[in-house]
């Protein structure tokens, strides 16, 4: 209903500058909102306070013109002009009834559009470093990217949906030598296990695997892994160089191909495990993107060499350095160490010079807040590259708080001691984990209630949402069962009759459907949705519980049953984009 206003709008818009009321140059598309208030109608629209200095007339004088040139339609009962120049626009009930046939014959279609005109969009989410299983923190990120990208592509968007695998750097080292370290202990070698290391369960299963299939056969002059290395200190001590220094060991002991066994293997199993526990939890990719192809195929140093030609680049220390602060970051950043090898940022750098070169007309990166630091050094290498970082949007996520019986779970990736998201999905469901994580913006922080999201009750939003759709079946199982009969077409339906205030209701809520999913994908704020899907969950509640369904009147009845059909659908829907389920039975 809002698109068909604003294309009313716009005609007459058009037809006032085709007569020089207004210039030709200063039309555009037609800001429509609904009304806070239904006793000033459904929509309004600001067009001809926007327009009236290009007209070189006062806005309700252009109002007035404006409305003079509206097409006529069946559509609208009446307008009106209200200070200092709204155009009020009150909707015939008929209009509202069209709303349930268009709705069913859409079905899954309702509220899709093609606004977007097919320009290409990458959404680039999760991401996170192979170096464990996904926790509660990277599930709210794999939630909110994922129905951001399926919001986008209703909208008519073209969504490359990404993972970055950090498959090289010094994390990655961590890991390979946790693992080995690992495996030495089960050859019932006596070592100290760095405190810089990784040490959940799933190291001890990796190097469970490794000693199997492979037995004793990585243990050479294990005794002398730590020889010349010296170790923590009990107080502290400078843990980094420590882990480092084992690190090389663990390079120079097992040599080139047996250590890269060891990082392939340990690369291998995460990875294969975050691809599973992401598929099952509703998060499909088009493109899992190496890093290290980025130096395999040359194009960190290209990067390098572009910042190089723009004289971006100088030396000290030894090392190359980025002049980032030319651009508004903090401080310059370092691109290659003085041992020669290129760091993460610049890999980074490559990696968006990247992603715009392959042609997507927009760039969308979900990040974890605690990267907000890193947004400005990614904008100003894209600038020094002559690159437009205007198609570049970071969104950051908060990581969830998890909370059972009212108290705060700690989490640790280094330490092991952290909940999945496998153990996440296990005990609230895919359904709740999604619906929860989606209900606030990105950047706002999040409690999650386990024990909230487990309970079967009208506090539990998304049982709330999804027992609405439930309800709605379970009518048509009853009529099925008492052989009601009911008219199966929605045109022939005289929807005069829903003439109740819960029947208005919903039907205003079920027009809103399309300007919500509009709205959620342009803003990337999933939450919009949830917050509609919960209303008109409400709207369909209060209805259930007031009126009845089957009733003896069959014209009411065959009304009232289309309407509850339009509004199962547009549940079904919405909760479609969430990649939450719309189950027949609770």
């Amino acid at each position: 209903m809002k698109k068909q206003i604003e294309q009313l709008v716009m005609t007459a818009l058009q037809q006032l500058a085709a007569t020089g009321v207004i210039p030709q140059d200063a039309v555009s598309r037609p800001k429509i909102e609904r009304t806070r208030d239904s006793k000033h109608g459904d929509f309004a629209t600001n067009a001809a306070m926007v327009l009236a200095k290009a007209a070189r007339t006062n806005p309700r004088e252009l109002a007035q013109l404006l409305l003079d040139e509206l097409p006529s339609t069946d559509l609208l009962e009446h307008c009106e002009i209200a200070a200092p120049g709204f155009i009020n626009f009150t909707l015939t009930s008929t209009a509202y009834h069209r709303l349930i046939p268009s709705i069913l014959s859409l079905s899954h279609r309702y509220g899709r559009s093609d606004l977007g005109n097919g320009k290409r969009v990458q959404v680039e989410f999760v991401s996170a470093n192979p170096t464990g299983p996904l926790h509660v923190g990277h599930g709210r990120g794999a939630a909110y990217g994922s129905v951001v990208a399926d919001l986008l592509k209703a909208v008519g968007f073209d969504v490359h949906r990404e993972y970055y695998v950090n498959d090289a750097g010094r994390q990655m080292d961590i890991l390979a030598t946790s693992i080995w370290l690992r495996y030495l202990e089960l050859c019932d070698e006596t070592l100290t296990f760095p405190a810089n290391g990784y040490k959940g369960d799933y190291v001890w299963d990796i190097a469970a695997t490794l000693h199997r299939d492979h037995g004793e056969a990585y243990q050479q002059d294990a005794l002398s892994v730590f020889e010349g290395i010296e170790e923590d200190e009990p107080d502290g001590g400078d843990k980094e160089a420590h882990i480092d220094g084992l690190i090389e060991r663990a390079k120079q002991l097992l040599g080139d191909n047996r250590y890269r066994f060891v990082f392939e293997l340990g690369l291998n199993i995460i990875l294969d495990d975050i691809r599973d526990d992401l598929s099952l939890f509703g998060v499909n990719y088009d493109e899992w993107y190496s890093e290290r192809s980025l130096t395999e195929s040359g194009a960190v140093n290209q990067a390098i060499e572009r910042l190089r030609n723009n004289n971006q680049l100088y030396e000290k220390a030894g090392a190359l350095w980025f002049r980032s602060t030319d651009f508004g970051d903090e401080k310059d950043r370092v691109v290659v160490r003085d041992n020669g090898q290129t760091t993460y940022f610049a890999s980074d750098i490559a990696y968006h010079m990247d992603k715009l070169e392959r042609g997507f007309d927009r760039v969308i990166d979900v990040w974890g807040a605690d990267h907000h630091g890193y947004i400005p050094r990614v904008k100003a290498a894209l600038t020094a590259l002559g690159d437009d970082t205007s198609k570049l949007d970071v969104l950051l996520v908060q990581f969830a708080i998890l909370y059972r019986g009212g108290e705060k779970l700690q989490m640790s990736t280094r330490s092991g001691q952290f909940v999945t998201l496998r153990e996440l999905r296990k005990e609230v469901g895919a359904d709740a984990a999604r619906f929860f994580y989606v209900m606030r913006k990105c950047e706002q922080h999040m409690d999650f209630d386990l024990d909230l999201a487990k309970s079967q009750s009208s506090d539990n939003p998304v049982y709330y949402v999804q027992y609405a759709h439930a309800r709605i079946c379970s009518v048509f199982q009853q009529a099925a069962e008492q052989k009601i009969p009911f008219e199966n077409d929605p045109s022939a339906v005289d929807y005069g009759r829903l003439s109740e205030s819960h029947e208005q209701a919903l039907l205003t809520s079920l027009a809103k459907y399309p300007e919500t999913v509009e709205s959620s994908a342009l803003s990337e704020e999933p939450h919009q949705l949830t917050h509609y899907l919960r209303e008109l969950a409400n709207d369909f509640h209060t209805y259930y519980n007031t009126h009845k369904f089957l009733v003896e009147d069959s014209a009411l009845r065959d009304a009232r049953l289309q309407l509850i059909l339009a509004t199962r659908q547009v549940l079904r829907n919405g909760l479609n984009l969430l990649g939450v389920s719309a189950p027949e039975k609770m």
